[in-house]
């Protein structure tokens, strides 16, 4: 893992100038985290991972991250090394750098037509990815393993098992809208507010491209109007005409066009369970606690789903 004391080092195989001053690390995710590192000519977001990660999948989403910012999707720059690198090797781990942005808090309140106007150009990016489709986003958890998951729960005594059984019925209805993906094109995959995120100064900026890769646009739409309009038809109506305005390829029109929300849930919820059981430290727990109550204490639900198809069958 990284520390302080590597910023010079970085900093010097990435020509970002002298001074080097590394922090953090300043957030952390699933799979790595971010360290800010500021040199006499900027200041740079540092990203390194817990586990060795995809060598190739990370350097697909580099390329599709460029292709995007070089199209106006606003994205932070890659940096990269005089040879032309985008990741170099710390202690033999990959470390990547990109241009620093100030983002604020997570907000499923965005401006509807920014958000919706964003993904559309996102989804026009003429970038042909070889990541293929991936269970995450395309394959239900189905019953036997919410069963088992729960079982598991409640004999640890987890702190949300009680909530999680109550859910059971609810999640197993939600599987069976899942369908397999239709006409696929690279996509980010991971559109939540989490990422998409506005800057200190209210620009928009869509952050951690790591995980792009093939995806039908129609059920990566969904995910992004259940996020930012689950609450409000008229937000839904809004982000749904930004999105054509924009150029989106994708269409919504029947339920299991949320086949990509209801996957991508249901995988965080049952990863999320599932480090709570094997954790070996409170720390661990604690993650894995607090990311499983993201996913049980905002549901979605089918009829969301409902509530979002009438909004967009009427805008």
């Amino acid at each position: 893992m990284l520390s302080a004391a590597d910023g010079p080092r970085i900093a010097a195989a990435f020509e970002l100038g002298r001074g080097a001053a590394m922090t953090g690390p300043v957030a952390r995710g699933v799979i790595g985290q971010v360290w800010r590192l500021e040199t006499e000519h900027g200041t740079w977001a540092v990203k390194e991972w817990f586990e060795q990660p995809d060598v190739a999948e990370l350097a697909e989403g580099v390329a599709f991250q460029d292709e995007a910012v070089a199209l106006g999707v606003p994205a932070p720059s890659t940096v990269r090394t005089p040879g032309g690198d985008w990741m170099i090797v710390v202690d033999e781990a990959p470390v990547r750098v990109q241009v620093w942005v100030d983002l604020r808090e997570p907000d499923t309140s965005l401006d509807p037509e920014r958000v919706g106007g964003l993904v559309g150009s996102l989804h026009r990016v003429p970038f042909e990815g070889r990541q293929p489709l991936d269970a995450w986003y395309t394959e239900p958890i189905g019953a036997d393993r919410w069963d088992g998951l729960i079982a598991a729960s409640v004999l640890a005594d987890a702190p949300f098992a009680e909530r999680f059984a109550a859910r059971r019925d609810a999640l197993v209805a939600l599987d069976a809208i899942v369908r397999p993906p239709g006409a696929a094109r690279t996509c980010h995959r991971d559109l939540w507010s989490d990422n998409l995120r506005a800057t200190a100064k209210g620009d928009l900026c869509l952050i951690d491209w790591e995980n792009c890769g093939l995806a039908d646009p129609s059920m990566e739409f969904g995910v992004v109007l259940w996020e930012f309009g689950r609450s409000d038809p008229q937000r839904a109506r809004a982000l749904n005409g930004a999105y054509r305005d924009g150029g989106g390829s994708g269409q919504i029109g029947r339920p299991s066009d949320f086949s990509m929300l209801i996957a991508q849930l249901g995988h965080i919820g049952a990863r999320a369970c599932a480090d709570w059981l094997g954790a070996t430290d409170d720390d661990e727990r604690s993650f894995a606690a607090a990311w499983f109550a993201e996913f049980i204490d905002d549901p979605h639900t089918i009829e969301q789903i409902e509530m979002l198809l009438d909004a967009v069958g009427s805008s």
